[in-house]
């Protein structure tokens, strides 16, 4: 790549926090570290230019990462962001200095709504998924009489944290179980739409569960709930940067995501979405400086949060860039043809596995989990890690097995690894 067209792309690719003028020798910095992906995509296993990608990030030769669903690597691009922007703030931490950052912060956030088709009031900057959770629980006012639907497949801080809150309000839990394995997304809804009463206040869901693999139909059920009346909580840690998410056209009121799983973005950052017309009666959780001033602005009153990393909020809109310059269509297609590789591999080369995440694309994400007669998850992980260093987690319970969750910066022939690797342990 020559340096003309290098400069190039460094600056269309960059060009959001460029035009910020923000820490300009930061971002001078972090752009000399930038590595260029091939500049067009054939078809998602187009190998050569998926291997590009890879180089992106810093991830180690023979190393295969198969964890996206709990933590991500970051690309050059935003990891370099965070340290250089740091860096410019323990050289001059000054106010002065420091006052450049609002400008970067509010391009983080118009690259954020655009991301996720919303708008720039609709959306706050958080820490993680939990936190942004937390604040819609605690933010809305429910008692006696009052009931919420969950999913028993929720991460536990929408699933146990209701409990918690319902203990000191006194409303009701209503915990649905979907069927395992399910066949359609009617037959993930239905459940759902049973449970919901004239008393239902509130239906919070998991886009994909990171218990199962499973994909709900978030559209179709908050489509059915604003029809009832009832307000819709989207978990999106499982799509937040994995699947192509248009938060206008998904219908809910609420969605969060974290930034360091599937959107690769810096450590202790997430998403929180407010629809419009929902911000003013949910209730800030955390109210500190700033807040006169942002009280009447959306979401942007969830930021009250006192001291933040500045480096990493900054970063998110790096991040945002960096999906932009693959493409989120791209991005979507190319996660959701690895976990198809990987079931196929796994079927072919593992006997009697079995798939506790439906085969069908439509009712799952980039989450694999499986299960075999003579594996012990807990074990086959630490052989899998140690003697093929190869990385995966566990789930337990019901869904007892192996999760694999690849991401864009994974191979086909990794993948087929993998598979060889899983069957020397049966």
């Amino acid at each position: 790549m020559n340096s003309l067209a290098r400069r190039d792309f460094v600056g269309r690719v960059l060009g959001g926090v460029a035009a910020a003028t923000v820490a300009p020798s930061a971002i001078a910095r972090a752009s000399e570290r930038w590595r260029e992906p091939l500049p067009s995509l054939t078809a998602p296993d187009d190998e050569a230019y998926w291997k590009m990608v890879r180089d992106q990030f810093p991830i180690r030769p023979g190393y295969t990462f198969l964890n996206a669903a709990n933590l991500a690597p970051s690309p050059y691009a935003v990891s370099d962001t965070v340290a250089d922007l740091t860096r410019e703030i323990d050289r001059e931490m000054s106010q002065q200095n420091r006052s450049r950052f609002p400008a970067l912060r509010e391009a983080a956030r118009t690259g954020l709504a655009e991301f996720l088709g919303a708008e720039a009031d609709e959306i706050a900057i958080t820490r993680n998924t939990s936190e942004s959770n937390n604040t819609v629980l605690n933010g809305l006012t429910l008692g006696r009489g009052d009931e919420v639907v969950i999913w028993d497949q929720n991460h536990p801080t929408n699933n146990v944290a209701w409990d918690v809150r319902a203990e000191r309000y006194g409303f009701t839990v209503i915990k649905v179980k979907t069927p395992p394995p399910p066949t359609t997304a009617a037959a993930l809804a239905a459940p759902f739409l049973a449970a919901v009463t004239p008393r239902t206040r509130v239906l919070a869901v998991t886009h994909v569960s990171s218990s199962s693999g499973v994909g709900l139909p978030v559209k179709e059920l908050c489509a059915a709930a604003r029809q009832r009346g009832v307000l819709t909580l989207v978990d999106g840690a499982q799509t937040f940067g994995s699947q192509s998410v248009n938060l206008h056209d998904m219908g809910c009121d609420f969605y969060t995501g974290s930034a360091h799983k599937w959107f690769m973005g810096p450590r202790e950052t997430g998403v929180l979405y407010v629809r419009k017309e929902r911000a003013a009666s949910l209730w800030a959780s955390v109210v500190g400086v700033g807040w006169d001033g942002a009280k009447d602005r959306g979401a942007r009153k969830f930021e009250s949060l006192g001291q933040r990393d500045d480096g990493a909020v900054s970063a998110v809109g790096r991040t945002v860039e960096f999906h932009n310059a693959i493409g989120r269509d791209r991005i979507d297609a190319r996660v959701r043809a690895l976990a198809a590789h990987l079931k196929t591999r796994l079927k072919e080369k593992v006997p009697g596995v079995q798939f506790h995440t439906p085969v069908d694309a439509t009712l799952s994400g980039g989450i694999v989990i499986f299960t075999q007669p003579n594996l012990d998850p807990g074990p086959a992980a630490t052989a899998l890690y140690e003697k093929h260093q190869i990385t995966c987690a566990t789930t337990g319970g019901e869904f007892r097995g192996l999760r694999f969750a690849p991401h864009i910066y994974v191979s086909l022939q990794e993948l087929d690894r993998a598979a060889d690797a899983v069957a020397t342990l049966v």
